[in-house]
């Protein structure tokens, strides 16, 4: 299997695809045929966990289409075992597409919440459309997925 940008198998000096080989130590929570899911090394909260594709792509856009559903199923799994393991009471999940990408392969995080846990979400300044744009915005959006 191959990923939109190429790679086949482990990338030498990927941290995560070294981790998938086992040339690196993770603590891992899931394996399956085509993903690994192991705890985050700087955990927002812990049982923070990262799921990764096991073929090395670097972006959400680059996954396989094949890889799609398993991976929505495993980030699923995950979401519910934080829950269930841990005692949260719901998960933040995220992924990240070049622009604040640690490791630059594709990698889904699952951070278990609570209520009061300080975690105040995204601290993004937040904007308004003027007369017109967001239906230019939208049209614009429509045309690229056309494309």
């Amino acid at each position: 299997m191959t990923g939109r940008g190429g790679h086949t198998g482990p990338v030498a000096d990927c941290v995560f695809c070294r981790i998938v080989a086992g040339d690196l130590p993770g603590h891992v929570v899931l394996e399956t045929d085509d993903f690994m899911a192991f705890l985050d090394t700087r955990p927002v909260f812990k049982g923070h966990v990262l799921l990764v594709p096991r073929v090395h792509v670097e972006t959400l856009p680059e996954l396989p289409e094949e890889l799609g559903a398993g991976f929505v199923r495993a980030s699923q799994r995950l979401a519910t075992a934080v829950m269930e393991g841990l005692g949260a009471q719901g998960s933040f999940v995220a992924i990240n597409n070049t622009v604040s990408q640690s490791v630059p392969h594709l990698h889904l995080h699952v951070v278990p919440r609570t209520k009061g846990d300080g975690l105040r979400g995204f601290f993004w300044p937040r904007t308004k459309y003027a007369d017109g744009e967001a239906e230019d915005h939208a049209e614009r959006l429509r045309a690229a997925l056309d494309a």
